[in-house]
């Protein structure tokens, strides 16, 4: 749908999906702080943060609290909004929709056949990817994990296996127990901690996460923080020779030729070489 203003300036009814910076203001677009000055209401996290980056801009627009704990009571009457209105929907930084409730609001206004425009930009996870240094051709976002120890090392299992490097969200004072209950359930893998993403005191610390729990469990940060964590290490080849025992224990239940089809499958080795080798043995 077309998302271009009429001829008097306002903007076409519809909901606005606008990235705010992360830390500096700077990074607000032009095309962002257009649409925000010119909306009928912004719908937003916390009204203070919003207003400060109103002020940034010179816009004063009326404001609606919408977050977690008030989401589902408010959304019915922004969508109904939507008709005659231009809503723009914001978080207190970054991309709405990326750990916050903004995707049910997107939902039901597709749902109710009204436009649904999205203006991209600032985003913590894509930025502390670029800042990592770790494989960036396949990469899972796994927001916040939970607090209680259990359910984040269930969590943590989940994920354990995916061939892809991990993103997650969280907080100073959570930071080294995440970090080493990470180091638990993933091995020991390379990782980054950013920070202060676009501000001042940007940081991204790199090391194993077992070192990065070490430099933060005495010295909790502050800000906020993108936890980057790298993809499982490639195990080095079996050889022929590490394949003997699995072999020995494949020929007590199979013939040589089902022995060894089951072991190429477990070790990548060749069929033939291990082939070879069960006669070998069995001899």
């Amino acid at each position: 749908m077309n998302s271009s203003p009429p001829e008097d300036g306002r903007l076409s009814p519809g909901l606005y999906i606008v990235a705010t910076p992360i830390g500096n203001l700077s990074d607000l677009s032009p095309r962002a702080a257009g649409i925000l000055a010119r909306a009928d209401a912004i719908a937003v996290e916390d009204s203070r943060v919003t207003a400060k980056l109103l002020g940034h801009i010179g816009a004063r627009r009326p404001m609606v609290p919408y977050h977690d704990h008030n989401a589902d009571r408010v959304r019915p009457g922004l969508v109904a909004r939507l008709a005659s209105e231009a809503i723009a929907l914001v978080s207190d930084a970054g991309t709405p929709l990326i750990s916050d409730p903004g995707f049910k609001l997107v939902r039901d206004a597709r749902a109710a056949g009204h436009q649904v425009v999205t203006l991209p930009g600032p985003c913590a996870a894509i930025a502390a990817l670029t800042l990592a240094g770790l494989p960036t051709d396949r990469f899972l976002f796994a927001g916040f994990l939970p607090a209680k120890a259990k359910a984040k090392a269930d969590a943590i299992a989940e994920i354990a296996t995916i061939r892809a490097t991990l993103v997650l969200y969280e907080s100073g004072p959570r930071l080294a127990a995440t970090l080493a209950a990470l180091a638990d359930g993933l091995g020991d893998r390379e990782a980054a901690v950013a920070r202060e993403i676009s501000k001042a005191f940007e940081e991204c610390v790199t090391g194993r996460l077992s070192e990065l729990a070490a430099r933060y469990e005495d010295a909790p940060p502050k800000g906020e923080i993108v936890i980057v964590v790298g993809p499982p290490e490639d195990a080095p080849k079996a050889s022929i020779d590490d394949a003997d025992a699995l072999l020995i224990d494949a020929l007590k239940r199979l013939p040589a030729a089902k022995a060894a089809s089951e072991v190429a499958k477990a070790t990548g080795l060749q069929k033939r070489d291990l082939y070879a080798r069960a006669l070998e043995l069995k001899e």
